[in-house]
Order: C-alpha cells, then sequence, then structure tokens
C-alpha cells in the first residue's frame, strides 16, 4: 500500500497492519497515532525512533508471534506470511546447517528462555547459525540488547515492505 494509503486507514486497520511489524502494543499505538506521515521514510523514522523505547516485557511479548529459525511457518495471516518470506533462505539449508539450528535453537531457549531473533531476512542460514553460535555467549542483557535490535530491524523491513512512497 502507498504511504497515502497507510495514513487513510481507518484505526483499528492501521493497527492490524502494524501489529503484523511487531506486535507491542504501545509502539503499534504510536506509530498509529503518528499519522499522517510525510513519506515512508518519515514512517519509518518514527517507528525506529519508537522502538528505541522497547523494553524486555516487549520483546517477550512480542516474541511470541516469531517462529524458531528454520521452523515450518504455518498459517495463512500477514504475520506468517512475512515470517515464511523472510526465512525462504532456510528452504535451502544443508541437512547439517538446519539440525545444528535446530540444536542451537533449543540451547538459546534453555539459555534465555525464549526464542531465538534474528532478522533472517538477506542472511544465509550459515550466517544465522554463526549469530546463533556466537550470541549462545552473551549475558542476559547483552542478548536483550541484541534480540530487541533484531526485532527493531525486522519490524523496519516488514514496515518498507508493507507502505511504498507511491
Amino acid at each position: 500500500m502507498s504511504i497515502d494509503e497507510f495514513d487513510a486507514l481507518e484505526t483499528d486497520a492501521a493497527r492490524a497492519e502494524v501489529r503484523v511489524w511487531a506486535a507491542i502494543p504501545s509502539w503499534v499505538d504510536a506509530v498509529v497515532d503518528g499519522r499522517p506521515y510525510r513519506d515512508v521514510d518519515e514512517l519509518a523514522e518514527a517507528a525506529a525512533s519508537a522502538a528505541r523505547d522497547w523494553t524486555r516485557e516487549d520483546l517477550d511479548a512480542a516474541i511470541a508471534h516469531h517462529p524458531r529459525i528454520g521452523a515450518r511457518v504455518t498459517g495463512g495471516d500477514a504475520e506468517a506470511a512475512a515470517s515464511r518470506r523472510e526465512q525462504a533462505s532456510m528452504t535451502d539449508a544443508a541437512a547439517d546447517v538446519a539440525a545444528r539450528i535446530a540444536e542451537g535453537n533449543a540451547d538459546y531457549e534453555a539459555r534465555f528462555g525464549r526464542v531465538f531473533l534474528i532478522r533472517a531476512a538477506g542472511r544465509s542460514p550459515e550466517e544465522m547459525l554463526a549469530e546463533l553460535e556466537r550470541r549462545l555467549a552473551n549475558d542476559d542483557d547483552t542478548e536483550a540488547r541484541e534480540a530487541l535490535g533484531q526485532l527493531a530491524e525486522i519490524a523496519l523491513l516488514r514496515l518498507r515492505v508493507s507502505v511504498t512512497q507511491g
């Protein structure tokens, strides 16, 4: 949709759209309430600015909507479609890499109590595996900051896929 179409959406429809980008209610409200936007860049800047206030609680709430890296994404809603698109490179992952990612996912969940989150779009399975293995060594605070950063990258990528200038 164009930026003008986004700005013209009814509030509930706009909230539903923005929730696909990141399901953090206060952030969704801030982005929707900031309309109208001059252009996509202004929308993205407002979204990025509001994301800087995200907390661990926001991360935990949003992560509930993200599938594991390498897991088969089910569902027909916009969020499932976005996840399938973003993780498309996993369909070509070598069996050993996929197995190591699955094992790393389990280790990560045991260590941090949440799903490993990474912006998968534009990354190969090997790159995601390397990041997973690296981040397993993080302390809790460092990892929460990294995961929040990845969530913001995902949200802004989804925003730019969803809303165009013209």
